[in-house]
């Protein structure tokens, strides 16, 4: 497709497959990640099949890497991006463990600041109508305890994704998927092996583990241009697990609290 495809998160996990498959797809994609050897050894690979993958390191906590990615991004594309993929995200606990203000403020930072920084960074230098992707997360609408910190990022860029549409209207789309349980093992150590309980596939009504290939599909969906018409939305993504109410006794599962 030849198009410019820019990806947070992009050297292990979900954004890893984001990336492979962006440039299997024949688009040139740069991404960012603070593991610099991850980083190396995935463009390494890609680079080895012939596709156009560029790897940055640094931290998207920083302001500062921030603006020197997007600067070299566009010093080798001044004609501009086509699509924004904002993955990366983290977790440093919660309130019951021990999260403490610094930690709570970084996972925003990587999390929301991060995304929103980017956008505006390359809010002028869209070709065409840009595709803006942010990655939330069914935690953003229930939890498990001690998770403030993720779930609070969760929940800031998923209201973040309908501000920008509004924001951005002409400029590009905004939208988010949100995945549930997502086994990304594969893309961090190629010789995973899943194994799952009974229950492990039963509590999901369509009987199975979430992949990150679901995640990228949902994804490609968002940024594909005939698509126009899909703006300020989230993609919830988890196999309808968000959907099945659950009691003590009910389907076998029983409160042992």
């Amino acid at each position: 497709m030849n198009r410019i495809i820019v990806v947070t998160g992009g050297a292990n996990g979900i954004g890893r497959c984001l990336v492979e498959h962006f440039a299997a797809e024949r688009d040139t994609v740069h991404f960012i990640d603070s593991d610099a050897e991850a980083t190396a050894a995935t463009v390494a690979r890609l680079q080895k099949k012939g596709w156009n993958v560029i790897g940055h390191t640094g931290d998207i906590a920083e302001k500062q890497a921030l603006t020197d990615f997007a600067a070299e991004i566009l010093a080798q594309h001044p004609e501009g991006i086509h699509c924004l993929i904002n993955n990366a995200c983290l977790t440093r606990g919660g309130i019951l463990g021990g999260c403490s203000y610094d930690d709570f403020l970084y996972v925003q930072r990587v999390g929301v600041a991060a995304p929103y920084m980017l956008s505006l960074l390359f809010k002028d230098h869209f070709n065409g109508l840009g595709s803006i992707v942010n990655l939330s997360s069914t935690r953003a609408f229930q939890s498990q305890p001690d998770t403030e910190s993720y779930t609070a990022a969760k929940g800031g860029i998923t209201a973040l994704t309908h501000a920008l549409a509004v924001s951005l209207s002409g400029i590009a789309r905004v939208n988010s998927v949100a995945p549930g349980w997502i086994d990304t093992g594969r893309y961090h150590d190629d010789s995973y092996e899943p194994h799952y309980s009974e229950g492990d596939l039963r509590q999901h009504p369509s009987v199975r583990v979430g992949e990150p290939e679901d995640i990228v599909r949902a994804v490609d969906f968002l940024c594909d241009e005939r698509n126009t018409f899909v703006n300020g939305t989230n993609l919830t993504v988890d196999g309808g697990m968000g959907r099945l109410m659950v009691y003590h006794n009910d389907c076998g599962w029983s409160y042992n609290g």
